[in-house]
């Protein structure tokens, strides 16, 4: 048996999902799918300069300190 707050959260759903437009979905995947395409291009600028800051690294050694262990 349901009880008046379960029928009162149903009725809110249902007005919730009425207000809702239709293309509210295709919207947020748009940002969605936007959103990554920043994220990758953010990760792969980052991936290229960590790249190339290990490789100017490996030109030039290292300082070694004297008498570390």
């Amino acid at each position: 048996m349901s009880t008046p707050s379960d029928e009162a959260h149903r009725r809110a759903e249902a007005l919730f999902k009425q207000d809702q437009p239709p293309h509210e979905g295709q919207q947020g995947m748009a940002e969605y799918q936007a959103n990554l395409d920043v994220i990758r291009e953010k990760t792969a600028r980052l991936r290229a300069l960590r790249l190339a800051r290990d490789a100017t690294n490996k030109k030039t050694p290292l300082p070694t300190t004297k008498g570390a262990t």
